[in-house]
């Protein structure tokens, strides 16, 4: 292109002819694959790790709203989930962004317990039709979806929510997976997942179960508790049981698939994917 340009002409060849009277350009020398005196890499920003990590310290102000150290999520306890209150029926599209909205609250994506208190402010209640609020079992009152969760978790009780189709659409974000494991979900059970959150769930050790016969999502009534049976002999391939438990005495089963492997299987029982790394590297 060089040529060219000084010569103003397009039928020059800069390899043989003359750019000007006895002018002819210099065909650029090869440049070697590598340097030859090898890469110079220094970077002052970079602090080596330490040798031997185990005697290392991260150091988080108890008081700050923007960090937290997390605290491994409890492993399974090997019984079946009897009982416990359905914390929301979300209707209609519930993302991501229905489930951990973004905003104001990435300033607190570090801080886990603080992000949780916008843990489904999106989704749309089924009975309702309002957005970021339940109703308690304990106490009959609505309050938002996050702090009825965590008076769940207060007094120990595990909590499950149904939803509607494709749920979990939308960004891959994984709050919306570790403020429900955060708060006490045990379970989240739907018509159908959107796949990288279904996955996300996985692995913070929840259950996401899909209805095998999505009109089951009907039988959910508000005042609702849900038991979860079967996970003894939890296996690749086969199908969960839901018992519903109505206010009038009343029950209704049914039975949820869901699509883990054996290797995820275990993510469960030891409580999440990552608590299963840490065991398996002591």
């Amino acid at each position: 292109m060089v040529a060219y340009a000084l010569t103003g002409r397009l039928d020059v060849n800069p390899l043989t002819d003359e750019i000007a009277a006895g002018v002819k350009l210099k065909a650029p020398a090869a440049a070697p694959e590598v340097p030859q005196k090898g890469f110079k890499c220094d970077d002052p920003g970079y602090q080596a790790p330490a040798a031997d990590g185990s005697k290392v310290q991260v150091k988080v102000s108890p008081d700050s709203e923007r960090l937290q150290l997390l605290t491994p999520f409890i492993p399974w306890d090997g019984k079946d989930f009897e009982k416990v209150p359905v914390l929301l029926k979300a209707v209609g599209k519930c993302t991501t962004d229905h489930i951990s909205p973004a905003g104001e609250w990435l300033k607190y994506r570090g801080h886990l317990d603080r992000i949780s208190n916008n843990m489904f402010v999106g989704a749309i209640n089924a009975y309702t039709k309002e957005a970021g609020k339940t109703k308690n079992l304990l106490t009959g009152a609505y309050d938002g979806t996050p702090f009825v969760a965590r008076d769940y978790k207060a007094k120990g009780l595990r909590w499950v929510v149904f939803g509607d189709e494709n749920y979990g659409e939308g960004s891959s974000r994984e709050h919306a997976a570790m403020s429900p494991r955060h708060l006490g979900a045990a379970a989240i059970i739907v018509r159908s997942f959107a796949r990288i959150h279904e996955s996300n769930l996985k692995k913070q050790g929840l259950l996401p179960l899909t209805f095998q016969n999505p009109a089951d999502y009907d039988k959910v009534k508000e005042d609702d508790r849900a038991s979860v049976t079967g996970l003894s002999s939890f296996a690749p391939g086969k199908p969960l049981t839901v018992t519903l438990h109505h206010l009038d005495g009343k029950t209704d089963s049914f039975q949820v698939n869901h699509s883990f492997n054996a290797e995820q299987i275990e993510w469960f029982k030891a409580g999440s994917a990552l608590n299963l790394l840490a065991k398996q590297k002591k």
